[in-house]
């Protein structure tokens, strides 16, 4: 690509992540969450492969692994942690600990911590969601059949 395209694909990359951190982490306030935002990254990733080729992530397989199956383990833990009460019980709600202040009545004026372990959730799933496409976009970068051109 031209140098116009992966400086552009410089800048933009980051900004691309801190936008699908934001969607993740305001999913139970705002529409969107952790597929949502997991998506916004990985397109981040897809950006990188056609600025700069395959090559520049085909050592990264090994982290997309790691945190796709660190995005899975973290959703299956925060399900078993309320089986107490029941499966997915949002235990942490109403705690008084990070993510436990008690729910304004009425409209949430945007207070990120008053979900319990919905945001924990989020994250878990933006994890695996960008690690899963993020892999599918490298698998076809890397195994893609030759150019048409």
């Amino acid at each position: 690509m031209t140098v116009v395209v992966r400086t552009i694909a410089r800048l933009l990359f980051p900004v691309a992540l801190a936008f699908g951190g934001y969607v993740i982490m305001h999913g139970h306030l705002t529409p969107g969450g952790g597929f949502q935002g997991g998506a916004v990254a990985a397109s981040a990733l897809a950006m990188v492969l056609v600025a700069f080729g395959p090559s520049r992530l085909k050592d990264k397989k090994g982290l997309l692994s790691a945190l796709e199956s660190l995005g899975g383990t973290a959703f299956v833990v925060l399900g078993f942690l309320g089986l107490g009460v029941t499966f997915f019980a949002n235990v942490l709600a109403g705690s008084h600990g990070l993510f436990g202040r008690p729910v304004p009545y009425g409209p949430n004026p945007g207070d990120l911590n008053t979900a319990g372990t919905l945001p924990l959730m989020n994250w878990a799933v933006g994890f695996k969601v960008l690690a899963g496409l993020g892999a599918v976009v490298l698998l076809f970068a890397l195994f893609g059949g030759e150019d048409d051109r």
